[in-house]
């Protein structure tokens, strides 16, 4: 058995300029896209704020929030679209009031991991020409961590 966290659902903004793939125009808390369910071009509205999104060409396309747009946009039940949104604790999971971690760009994640190999490769040269100290050792072992955490070579 699992439940339903509300506060694990991505934010409006993040949710539709980001997995739902959809370019809003306009100012606001209210944004303007095309719709999906019809083609319509700048037809829907969305609250960036509530996450609730309105066709104003008349299709019929409406709901309170990303998880309502999440369940029509795909043809989900409401237990499959919260979990595909990470929104969704199944037993064991982390408890209610819990979030999920902060997303890191991909780019700043390799980024990270370059720099730490490149540590592990100057403590790598240190110690091949005997000048390494114990700060270094526990300078390799720290970045050599990171990496292997980071990359899922531990598993």
């Amino acid at each position: 058995m699992g439940e339903f966290v509300r506060d694990q659902l991505p934010e409006a903004l993040d949710y539709y300029t980001g997995t739902a793939g959809l370019t809003l125009t306009g100012k606001g808390k209210q944004r303007q896209t095309r719709c999906e369910f019809h083609g319509g071009s700048d037809s829907m509205g969305v609250n960036i704020e509530t996450g609730q999104f309105l066709c104003r060409a008349g299709c019929g396309a409406r709901g309170g929030d990303v998880l309502a747009y999440h369940m029509a946009a795909h043809g989900l039940g409401f237990v499959e679209a919260a979990r595909a949104l990470g929104a969704y604790r199944e037993d064991g999971k982390p408890h209610r009031g819990q979030t999920r971690p902060t997303a890191i760009p991909a780019r700043d994640l390799l980024r990270s991991v370059a720099d730490e190999l490149q540590l592990c490769v100057f403590v790598l040269h240190d110690v091949l020409n005997g000048k390494c100290t114990d700060n270094d050792y526990d300078r390799f072992r720290t970045a050599a961590s990171r990496v292997i955490y980071v990359t899922g070579l531990a598993s």
